[in-house]
């Protein structure tokens, strides 16, 4: 004589659908999250997130398969206030911050990023075509972290980003 309950019948077929019923709710209430998000959550929260802040979308795009391939999370903003919309809800590792922007260049967006109390130790990486000295001094002066020339060898970037991330902690 076993001394487990059956779970057919009318009783059993009712604990099934409470216990359905309790699932969907708490499904709903995101209370539960399926092992799938759960796995896509962890693996977004190792990878770092990079947001590249460029006018030109050929660039944009370029980066962004560039730094995806590398397994980073990538973000895209065509101007500072695309990019003020991201600060406002995800968290950055790393900035790639053109100068030639239009309304705000990136010279006075890293000013503004680096004197911001949350922002300033996010690295800020300048990738420009604008590659005097004294744009280079400017942008250092101003607390980015690097300074890129266009057109630029991609494993610098990459080794670029690395060092920034590894320094930023």
């Amino acid at each position: 004589m076993s001394l487990k309950p059956k779970m057919s019948g009318p009783t059993g077929k009712h604990f099934r659908k409470q216990l359905d019923n309790i699932t969907r709710r708490k499904l709903n209430e995101n209370k539960v999250v399926s092992l799938s998000e759960y796995r896509d959550i962890r693996k977004s929260k190792s990878k770092k997130t990079v947001l590249v802040v460029d006018d030109e979308e050929i660039m944009r795009n370029a980066l962004k398969r560039v730094l995806e391939g590398e397994h980073y999370n990538v973000l895209l903003a065509e101007d500072g206030y695309a990019l003020s919309h991201f600060l406002e809800t995800t968290i950055l590792d790393v900035i790639l911050l053109d100068v030639n922007l239009p309304w705000v260049d990136g010279f006075e967006l890293v000013h503004l990023i680096k004197s911001h109390s949350v922002l300033k130790d996010v690295p800020v990486i300048m990738v420009s075509g604008r590659k005097s000295t004294e744009d280079i001094q400017r942008a250092m002066a101003l607390g980015a972290n690097d300074f890129i020339a266009k057109p630029f060898d991609v494993d610098f970037l990459l080794n670029s980003i690395r060092k920034n991330l590894q320094s930023a902690g």
